[in-house]
């Protein structure tokens, strides 16, 4: 006869609690669904050059809240919060030296147009 050992590989049923309470979940949900539609309403008025940074705001209320509570960062170690913000720091940074690049060599994109008569792309 054999007899079983409890080892730490053993396989247990249990049930693991979640991190958040469900209504918390439900209610960024419902918030998320909100700024939904609120970012869909704001490309049906024309408030000018002002409509990116309008968009951009909420984008950015919507992604610290799916950061924050989808990803648990709200309740997990401060280090993988500032983790998550160093790469996101490094992205920015990316994007403003492409950024950077563009507005460097566009007038002489713009220059050579004028001169060669060569129209932009449509």
């Amino acid at each position: 006869m054999t007899t079983e050992a409890a080892t730490a590989s053993s396989h247990d049923d249990h049930e693991i609690a979640h991190v958040m309470p469900l209504p918390v979940l439900f209610g960024v949900f419902a918030t998320l669904m909100v700024l939904t539609f609120l970012t869909v309403a704001a490309t049906w008025v024309n408030l000018g050059w002002f409509n990116l940074p309008i968009a951009m705001a909420i984008a950015t209320v919507k992604a610290t809240l799916v950061a924050l509570y989808f990803m648990h960062l709200r309740y997990d170690a401060p280090f993988n919060g500032l983790a998550f913000l160093t790469a996101l720091v490094f992205v920015a940074l990316f994007i403003l030296v492409t950024l950077l690049d563009t507005i460097a060599y566009k007038p002489s994109v713009d220059a050579y147009r004028d001169a060669n008569s060569v129209s932009a792309p449509q």
